[in-house]
């Protein structure tokens, strides 16, 4: 066996365990950012379908009477 050609192949296999390292990494941030978003978006709509009046009393309370502006 030519000690050349296993040596770039095992080189090989190791860049390429290397990029996998890295794409699982982005990949775990992507789907973690992700899910955060789905939060976000959830709470927005749920602030949207609210008014002032069906707003929590303790919620009321703190903000005087004052709805936030919403965005």
């Amino acid at each position: 066996m030519d000690p050349e050609l296993l040596e770039r192949i095992t080189a090989r296999r190791v860049e390429l365990a290397e990029l996998e390292e890295q794409l699982a990494q982005q990949l775990a941030e992507v789907q973690a950012e992700r899910d955060e978003l789905a939060v976000a978006e959830r709470v927005l709509e749920r602030m949207s379908d609210s008014s002032p009046t069906s707003a929590p009393l303790s919620f009321r309370r703190r903000h005087r009477g004052r709805w936030p502006n919403k965005r």
